[in-house]
């Protein structure tokens, strides 16, 4: 999937949406902004270093509760940028993992 070719139309904040990401496992939680986002992804500014940390698949959490979030992959680094695509598991099926993102 190349950055142009999407399934779902985006919406564009005009002053990026705070969050924050956290890895599945619970080892680090870092603070990003959403700059846009579509039923199958997003892209985020990552408002700290992520040197070294596991980004192939982590949680987005979109409210401040914390009740809606989203099991995201790394698709794509573009400096503080990043794009991910979020993961939707269906009852009963086994996750293949993305080989294509690298950190």
């Amino acid at each position: 999937m190349t950055y142009g070719d999407r399934k779902d139309p985006r919406v564009r904040f005009e002053t990026a949406m705070d969050s924050v990401m956290i890895a599945v496992d619970g080892t680090w939680r870092r603070d990003c902004a959403i700059a846009d986002i579509s039923q199958t992804g997003a892209k985020l500014i990552l408002k700290t270093s992520m040197a070294g940390l596991n980004l192939r698949e982590f949680f987005l959490v979109l409210t401040p509760n914390g009740t809606a979030y989203r099991r995201c992959e790394l698709v794509r680094v573009e400096g503080d940028t990043i794009g991910v695509r979020f993961i939707v598991l269906r009852k009963g099926a086994k996750r293949v993992p993305n080989q294509r993102a690298s950190v």
